[in-house]
């Protein structure tokens, strides 16, 4: 059993990117991390650095149950979940199929939201913990052909807000970590996705385009590493009283911002023209 001193935190996604580097300054910390994904081999170093590594998938509820009850077992408390797994699945809404679109859903909300309802007892029972949910700059603006990508960030945003209100009297906290580019497998996977899903079809030419603002969005100089976004989580999960939001990466606040006081045909005409 893990002393009272030593707070136990989950991380989903680990495999990579904003996962593996929030599990290892979490363990810097001295947290005692478990970091989950389906590919648990190429979580090698996390384990290798003393961080707990077993497979999860957020689609698989026996997965899910499984996991929280093997840390349960092992440390008898979870004191923060960082929901971290997801992925973009890019396309016109014409053209993307319905189970596609279920399944962007099925990862990038109904995981995180399942995995939040499997702590939430523990949580409750201790009067703390920190719930800490991946959302993106993409849940305040939109573009074209992310409708199913924009829609699931969204609803983390709305989710978020919700629970945020009805988990206060329990002592737990949420945030929002609302990243801009970030350098990582994410960006060539939803280029891929967004090629794919249009070729030889009535949005191809917007696609390629697309695809085009991605690679020079998430090229060096407009993105930011994934250690901006595990630094703001570490912070999150470190203070006495987190913020409800923390806008990360290059340009994530004016964009925020922008979205905010700009009426909606003007905002439409200035991410239509990076899109020409």
């Amino acid at each position: 059993m893990a002393g009272m001193t030593t707070r136990v935190a989950l991380v989903t996604g680990g495999s990579s990117g904003i996962g593996e580097d929030t599990a290892l300054r979490l363990k810097n910390k001295g947290f005692e991390v478990y970091a989950v994904a389906r590919r648990v081999d190429r979580m090698k170093a996390l384990a290798d650095a003393g961080v707990h590594v077993f497979g999860m998938d957020v689609t698989d509820d026996e997965s899910m149950v499984a996991g929280v009850k093997r840390i349960l077992a092992e440390q008898g408390r979870i004191d923060v979940l960082v929901n971290n797994a997801g992925y973009g699945s890019y396309g016109s809404v014409e053209d993307v199929p319905i189970d596609e679109a279920r399944r962007q859903f099925e990862v990038n909300v109904f995981g995180l939201a399942r995995l939040t309802q499997l702590v939430l007892p523990t949580m409750r029972a201790q009067k703390s913990g920190l719930i800490v949910n991946i959302s993106s700059i993409g849940g305040h603006f939109y573009g074209p052909l992310g409708a199913w990508y924009h829609a699931t960030k969204h609803a983390v945003e709305g989710f978020s807000d919700a629970l945020r209100l009805e988990l206060q009297p329990h002592g737990i906290k949420v945030s929002i970590i609302e990243p801009a580019a970030i350098r990582s497998e994410w960006a060539d996977i939803a280029a891929d996705s967004m090629l794919e899903t249009a070729k030889g079809g009535a949005y191809e030419a917007q696609a390629i385009t697309g695809a085009a603002v991605f690679k020079r969005t998430y090229g060096p100089a407009m993105s930011s590493g994934p250690e901006i976004v595990g630094k703001a989580i570490v912070k999150a999960a470190t203070a006495r009283r987190p913020k409800t939001r923390y806008p990360v990466g290059k340009g994530a606040r004016m964009i925020i911002r922008s979205r905010r006081m700009l009426p909606d045909r003007i905002f439409d005409r200035i991410v239509l023209s990076t899109f020409s």
